[in-house]
């Protein structure tokens, strides 16, 4: 239907755009999108093609300025321990219970305990970016591979690696344009790891697949990821850093809230 690839592509381009700059949030934004139009199991194959495919378009853009020292220290931890943390998911979600749950409208939503630990803690982070006092903080080097294990592991665990790698990177003492090239080269190294995960299921889905959806979807990334480029030569990396923390406190809120 029309409307379908109207709202999936406008998902697209809006969350591309406006993710460009946060280093997180399209797969959260598109994952609910598709999921209207397919199981979730079909949504989470689609969402994953388009995060990858974007993000393959986004190196093209920006690649050439990712910090190589902070991808080797950071991005390896990072992939070997979101494993270890996605292992471990497979074991808490059969014994994980919600604190607690609320209605709106019919809807259900439940709040885990880690979905709120992790949600408070992204709330944290972000309120040291917003405090003049504590803004100019920065990591040293050496603490690069915790910051790696710390978000691989958590982002595995919870499935909000970006979010979490975004929390580190913006205190690695990293430019603008730094910070989100390098960004984004971790988050196809991880993307890559993951389609591994995902090839199964495209070909267990492949009939359910609507490829032409997919196009569409990913030429509207391309198009949303093309503008924040463009827009990012007129971003100062203050702003940046205010982008992020905002990005990072909403995204809590939802956590706390069990909407994501």
């Amino acid at each position: 239907m029309e409307y379908e690839y109207i709202i999936v592509c406008l998902a697209a381009l809006i969350g591309s755009g406006l993710t460009f700059f946060s280093g997180f949030g399209l797969g959260t934004i598109l994952v609910p999108v598709f999921a209207l139009f397919f199981p979730l199991e079909v949504a989470l194959v689609l969402t994953a093609i388009v995060h990858f495919l974007n993000g393959g378009f986004k190196l093209l853009l920006v690649g050439i300025h990712a910090n190589k020292n902070v991808i080797l220290r950071f991005g390896i931890p990072a992939i070997i321990f979101s494993f270890l943390g996605a292992n471990l998911l497979k074991v808490l979600s059969d014994n994980s219970f919600p604190m607690f749950y609320y209605r709106i409208q019919g809807h259900l939503f439940k709040i885990y305990p880690l979905g709120f630990i992790i949600g408070l803690l992204l709330i944290l982070f972000a309120l040291f970016e917003l405090i003049p006092r504590l803004n100019k903080l920065q990591l040293s080097q050496k603490y690069l591979p915790l910051g790696g294990i710390l978000s691989g592991f958590f982002g595995g665990l919870s499935g909000n690696q970006g979010a979490l790698r975004s929390v580190f990177l913006l205190r690695a003492g990293l430019s603008k344009e730094s910070f989100i090239a390098t960004g984004v080269v971790i988050a196809c190294m991880i993307d890559i790891t993951r389609l591994t995960v995902y090839i199964p299921k495209v070909l267990r889905h492949r009939d359910e697949l609507d490829f032409t959806l997919i196009a569409c979807a990913t030429i509207a990334a391309f198009i949303g990821a093309y503008v924040g480029n463009r827009l990012l030569k007129k971003v100062t990396i203050v702003v940046l850093r205010y982008v992020v923390s905002i990005a990072l406190m909403l995204f809590g809120c939802l956590l706390m809230l069990g909407i994501l």
